[in-house]
């Protein structure tokens, strides 16, 4: 077994099979002549392909988008992943604009060279979807607050990158420094974006039919794909990823954690009326209402939301913060989505919008979006603010008894 490397290349003879992998910068026009010249001189019997079935035929129906149902996608609960998925799709394609290249281009090259020649291609990365949602599952509190910190700055921040510097994002040196940050910051999320996708692309790059397969990857995945290829080809694992291939299921713990914070809240609630009397049980209901209402409310104004959509906001937020089953963003963004309905101009910007902060505004669906993620955010910050303001209150109704038990003492 003899293996050969380049800066964007790795050759490899794993038994009796040959792989070659070829490293891509996702927005580089150099990447997409290197992917069609390495088919040809290669001549291999299938080529692999970083994509899943969905954003294969996203990138070829380049009306997809009109497609779009916001309602459908907030009542299934997917808001927070078709926006994730929105902003960093606008990020890649924000990057490609001075190379004048678009997020995939690629890809589809590498597709269409292989049909030119007659070779078979297999789509080999894991579906978005589930990528997604496992790197949501498995973070933290804490770790979703920091996720949709960069998020936020991914949308938000724009910095001129020249075609020079995308090149870079394809040497060994520039693309570890990456994943050492990324790691180092969000453990969990580089787990799944990249260790968790290293070892699904090698496996089904393994299963890949013919003895000479050569696979079209981010520069990112080369080293880790190589890792997993020859730790499956010395039996050393196995090719079965069924593990990582699924949306991992709510535990149990994290079904009751959904129930505790409301079970508190109503606790303390309760807690006012009996030991503080009327007058502290109705100042701790007025506390919860008015800490609940207006953040999300203002969570509504700060995306710019239809006025009924601020009402309706600040309404619901006090009631759907002690019910685990329905958020004030979903509700909030659904009546945004019914009085503002979304244009198909809305549709066919969708992704150029995405690009700054002025699209997220002007966009009809992008507005709902935010309408959903700032009024969630309010609403989450107000169940913390007024469960504290509930515990100052008991306490201080305790102080008072103990310091009047004292006085009888003294």
């Amino acid at each position: 077994m003899e293996n050969q490397n380049t800066n964007t290349k790795k050759y490899l003879e794993l038994n009796g099979r040959k792989f070659v992998l070829v490293g891509t910068a996702h927005v580089s026009q150099q990447s997409i002549e290197e992917v069609k010249s390495s088919i040809e001189q290669e001549s291999p019997e299938c080529v692999a392909i970083e994509l899943d079935e969905g954003r294969l035929k996203t990138l070829k129906d380049k009306e997809s988008w009109r497609k779009t149902d916001v309602v459908q996608i907030l009542k299934k609960k997917m808001g927070f992943l078709m926006l994730a998925n929105i902003v960093l799709s606008a990020y890649q394609k924000r990057m490609g604009v001075p190379a004048g290249v678009q997020p995939g281009e690629e890809m589809m090259a590498a597709i269409t060279k292989a049909e030119e020649l007659n070779i078979p291609t297999a789509m080999v990365d894991r579906p978005i979807v589930t990528t997604l949602r496992r790197a949501w599952s498995k973070n933290s509190f804490f770790g979703k607050c920091k996720l949709l910190g960069i998020l936020a700055a991914t949308a938000f921040v724009k910095d001129d990158v020249e075609p020079e510097q995308i090149e870079k994002l394809k040497q060994e040196s520039e693309m570890d420094s990456m994943m050492n940050e990324v790691s180092e910051y969000l453990p969990s999320v580089k787990e799944v974006l990249i260790d968790e996708r290293d070892k699904y692309l090698a496996s089904h790059i393994w299963e890949c039919k013919g003895d000479k397969v050569l696979a079209v990857l981010g520069a990112g995945h080369l080293n880790g794909v190589q890792k997993h290829l020859e730790a499956i080809a010395a039996s050393q694992e196995s090719s079965d990823c069924s593990q990582i291939s699924e949306i991992p299921p709510k535990s149990k713990a994290s079904k009751v954690a959904a129930w505790i914070i409301p079970a508190l809240i109503v606790a303390l609630i309760v807690s006012a009326f009996v030991w503080g009397g009327v007058e502290a049980g109705k100042k701790g209901v007025a506390s919860w209402i008015l800490w609940n209402g207006l953040l999300a409310g203002a969570g509504a104004v700060l995306a710019l939301g239809n006025p009924i959509t601020i009402l309706v906001a600040a309404l619901s937020a006090p009631v759907t913060s002690l019910c685990p089953f329905m958020g004030v963003g979903i509700v909030a963004g659904l009546v945004q989505a019914m009085i503002c309905k979304p244009r198909i101009s809305d549709m066919e910007s969708l992704q150029d919008d995405a690009v700054g902060l002025k699209g997220f505004y002007r966009n009809r669906i992008l507005r709902v979006l935010l309408v959903f993620l700032l009024t969630s955010i309010g609403s989450t910050i107000g169940t913390f603010a007024a469960g504290a303001t509930l515990v100052a209150g008991i306490t201080s109704f305790f102080d008072k008894i103990v310091n009047s038990v004292k006085s009888l003492f003294n």
